[in-house]
């Protein structure tokens, strides 16, 4: 997921690196970048009020320079909506991105979670002080010390798992399977077990570590707590009250109506079976099931800056309490320039509040959420990441962050009606 770099991913995965990127380009139609590029075009689908050309010249320059055929982008000013827009630049005519079209977000999916859990804490149904082992059931003898990971260490990554020390447990599936002695694949109770039989990385509360499986634990929290499938609570206590009904979880071998197709250039083995199949990264080489509560959801990029409003105030779904607690600085973990990881957020306070982001990644996906001190928000969302000797794709933090300065006046309307 988010910082999740393409070594580490191959060495959690095992996955093998195809000899050329495909640019874009199905496995079974390979083509050079420089053919892939020149036979592009664009077409630009969705709504902009007057003035904002900053953006949709920074997210074609942004893709151009990428050969991304997938691009999607979402503003929000003051809650109102003033962009949303989905680019395709493809030689490919029947695909067509629309603002409506759905993407996988990654590791946007745990401010999702985090909302969740803090609504539950709202409501009194359960306590930050929580610990994740008495509400699950798990087994603390291979290290007494996971009785002191607490709902709010998972939220904030402290629980003392460390992919940097341990490979990240989302990606061992076929290591699971054969340590557990089941078949592919693997279930999340199976990876819970697993990791749950080998001493922790660090004392929780020791370190920042982020980690992917603290937040299925937090998923599988949830459904403990309220009785309901995890997406069943998050649609109904997060999602419904903003109007948001786009947004669910995604499959890896199902497309969802609206659904863009993504690319990599890597290939691994299915996780889905035994047959040792090679496949295309992002359709079987992991499993998005098991990620659902750390990186599972489907969602366009409006969906997410409405998502993103919440922390706003002034909703029904979380109060100024609790919204507080989410921005609350962690016991430990905090950057040299002031960042730190709250709930389902990194954190920054700046010169007249704070900015407030989250990234995702997976082979197919790159995503971006941020929400800057000055009421301002956007997602962008695209069907490729970085991979090989490609640029990076991190650049478009700072990239919309110049767009965004580059407007003059800023248009009065609000185009939330017409997509909500």
């Amino acid at each position: 997921m988010v910082e999740l770099t393409r070594r580490d991913f191959g060495k959690a995965a095992g996955l093998a690196a195809a000899p050329v990127l495909l640019a874009g380009c199905s496995a079974g139609s390979v083509k050079t970048a420089a053919k892939a590029a020149a036979d592009r075009s664009w077409r630009v689908k969705g709504k902009a009020l007057a003035g904002l050309g900053s953006f949709d010249s920074t997210l074609k320059s942004f893709m151009q320079e990428r050969n991304i055929p997938c691009g999607q982008l979402a503003v929000v000013r003051k809650g109102k909506l003033v962009l949303s827009r989905g680019y395709t630049y493809t030689d490919d005519d029947g695909l067509t991105t629309q603002p409506t079209s759905l993407f996988r977000v990654a590791s946007l999916s745990k401010p999702a979670t985090a909302t969740a859990v803090l609504r539950l804490v709202q409501d009194g149904k359960l306590k930050l002080t929580d610990r994740a082992a008495t509400l699950l059931g798990l087994s603390t003898s291979a290290d007494p010390r996971l009785e002191d990971v607490t709902v709010l260490r998972l939220l904030q990554h402290l629980g003392g798992w460390d992919r940097g020390v341990t490979p990240d447990p989302m990606f061992q599936d076929a290591k699971i399977a054969q340590t557990l002695g089941v078949s592919l694949p693997v279930s999340q109770a199976n990876i819970m077990k697993y990791v749950s039989a080998s001493a922790l990385d660090h004392a929780p509360g020791d370190r920042y570590a982020y980690s992917n499986y603290g937040y299925l634990l937090l998923g599988r929290i949830i459904e403990k707590v309220t009785g309901q499938k995890y997406e069943t609570y998050v649609r109904q206590a997060v999602l419904a009250p903003r109007d948001i009904t786009r947004m669910r979880l995604g499959r890896t071998l199902t497309e969802a109506g609206g659904e863009v197709p993504y690319y990599s250039g890597y290939t691994g083995t299915t996780v889905f079976d035994n047959s040792g199949t090679k496949v295309p990264s992002p359709y079987g080489a992991w499993n998005l099931e098991n990620m659902d509560s750390h990186g599972g959801w489907l969602a366009t990029a409006m969906d997410l800056t409405r998502f993103a409003g919440i922390y706003d105030g002034g909703t029904p779904v979380l109060g100024s309490s609790a919204i507080k607690k989410a921005f609350a600085e962690p016991e430990t973990g905090i950057e040299d320039n002031g960042s730190y990881y709250g709930c389902g957020w990194h954190v920054r306070h700046v010169t007249g509040g704070i900015n407030t982001w989250h990234t995702g990644s997976l082979p197919g996906t790159y995503t971006i959420l941020v929400r800057r001190y000055d009421g301002l928000a956007w997602a962008a969302l695209f069907d490729q990441r970085q991979e090989g000797d490609a640029p990076s794709y991190g650049a478009i933090d700072s990239l919309l962050h110049k767009a965004a300065n580059a407007v003059k006046t800023w248009p009065t309307g609000d185009l939330t009606s017409t997509y909500f």
